[in-house]
């Protein structure tokens, strides 16, 4: 069972409860009331109201397993599963496989593969996406088991306080081995258009690169992101002269014979954990689909 624990301080003494889960613990309004109208907040080990006053050395335990469903069907499909605990599972999505069912894709995603695990293991979640990725991006999501956890992670990201560390191979080689890219990015308003560009009139978008190594007629290069914005290291390297391999999108015709879609692999996360505030600092080895790619154009 997952609960978050806390023991009051003396100057927390008369203050009703959920001023102090909001303002001393952070939570949000809707996970207090939810907890509360389940009887899953107590204090030393009984139920209490919203309203009830603290005293010294209350300890307050807040349940956050909950039943909950989600209209997904689950699917036995095979995840690798880089890190979990209790309260996270951060799993290294394979290429050419959609995250979340959408009116094109209901089957066979990640959510579908999830909720199987989760059910197998006896565990009562559903899939709560903290990060996403492209269909043909792979690498490593997180997804949150509760909603404490999800508020926590959604709120570190939108704060950029998880790092978020890429891999991908470009045509030809970068003028600067490292450097920073701070270019608005841009979504013109034209009916079924996918396709990002630079313009003053988008979002601030910054993306730090290194080149990692250099081949034949190609850099494979780290990209780590300050900001998340759609297809931002696409639209980024695209606009250096440098598309990434395989990009159909941004990039060259005819690379479909070296790798079937865009070599972009988020290889790296770094952030804290929700509940232990410990750094967690995960990683995930290139797909076989750009090791092999590397050896084509020349490694």
């Amino acid at each position: 069972m997952s609960t978050l624990e806390k023991s009051v301080d003396k100057i927390f003494e008369g203050r009703k409860i959920r001023e102090y889960l909001k303002e001393e613990m952070g939570l949000s309004s809707r996970l207090i009331s939810g907890a509360a109208i389940d009887k899953r907040i107590l204090v030393n080990n009984n139920p209490v109201r919203m309203n009830y006053v603290l005293k010294e050395n209350d300890k307050i335990v807040i349940n956050l397993n909950k039943k909950e469903s989600q209209n997904i069907e689950p699917e036995k499909i095979d995840i690798d599963i880089v890190y979990e605990d209790s309260e996270i599972i951060v799993v290294n999505k394979r290429p050419n496989m959609v995250v979340h069912p959408t009116k094109r894709y209901q089957s066979g995603t990640l959510a579908n593969a999830l909720l199987y695990y989760f059910k197998e293991t006896n565990q009562d979640c559903i899939v709560r996406l903290v990060s996403r990725l492209d269909m043909d991006t792979s690498g490593l999501i997180i997804i949150a088991k509760n909603q404490y956890a999800h508020m926590e992670l959604s709120k570190n990201m939108q704060d950029n306080e998880i790092e978020k560390r890429y891999l991908t191979l470009v045509h030809g080689h970068m003028e600067e081995v490292e450097g920073t890219i701070d270019k608005p990015i841009y979504r013109p308003e034209v009916e079924g258009n996918l396709k990002r560009v630079i313009d003053d009139r988008g979002q601030r978008s910054i993306t730090h690169y290194k080149v990692i190594e250099r081949l034949e007629n190609a850099d494979l290069v780290e990209c780590l992101l300050e900001t998340g914005r759609t297809h931002q290291i696409r639209v980024h390297m695209k606009h250096l002269g440098h598309p990434i391999y395989g990009d159909t999108l941004y990039g060259f015709e005819g690379d479909e014979e070296l790798i079937p879609r865009q070599a972009l692999h988020a290889y790296g996360l770094d952030f804290k954990s929700p509940k232990t505030k410990e750094t967690l600092s995960l990683r995930a080895k290139l797909p076989d689909d750009m090791e092999s790619l590397l050896k084509k154009v020349g490694r």
